[in-house]
């Protein structure tokens, strides 16, 4: 693919197992033909945030190369989601099966009911920060103009989040 959009996926799962679902859903992003993966991050065991009282996730992220919008990225995205069993009226931060998140794309803001880009909250989230950084740490926020380094150094949020090492 020549020239195609980059942009960075955080993919995360809590339910059944964890890190198949998460590695199922690379296979499927890749065998799409709608991107190319370029990089992955390391996975993670991290701890849950805002709703505290579920299972750790397994989290890690991509960085793909794409033709899709962002916004036909984002179904895709959420197709991804459906056919790995989510169920997309659950409860806000409540454990699942598998979040497909676009982080960024390229340099874009978008603030649409449908998709904001950068990720609104990903500044705040050890488990998207230390990931991306795996990839890359001086990518920078196109909105905030700090690197990724720089933005997880500064996080104090406490959040557990620890290298996966083997299969769980």
């Amino acid at each position: 693919m020549n020239q195609g959009h980059i942009a960075y996926i955080s993919a995360g799962s809590n339910i059944g197992n964890r890190l198949e679902n998460c590695k199922n859903s690379l296979t499927s992003l890749a065998e799409s033909k709608i991107s190319i993966i370029r990089s992955r991050s390391s996975f993670y065991i991290t701890e849950p945030v805002y709703y505290i009282n579920q299972d750790w996730f397994v989290n890690l992220v991509v960085k793909i190369e794409t033709k899709l919008d962002p916004f036909r990225l984002l179904d895709k995205l959420k197709s991804i989601q459906s056919n790995a069993g989510r169920d997309h009226d659950a409860v806000r931060f409540s454990p699942r099966i598998l979040d497909l998140d676009i982080i960024m794309y390229d340099d874009f803001v978008i603030n649409s009911p449908e998709l904001i880009i950068p990720h609104p909250r990903m500044h705040k989230r050890r488990f998207v920060l230390k990931p991306i950084c795996d990839i890359d740490p001086h990518i920078v926020h196109p909105v905030l103009k700090k690197d990724m380094q720089y933005l997880l150094d500064r996080l104090d949020d406490g959040q557990m989040v620890r290298l996966l090492k083997g299969d769980l």
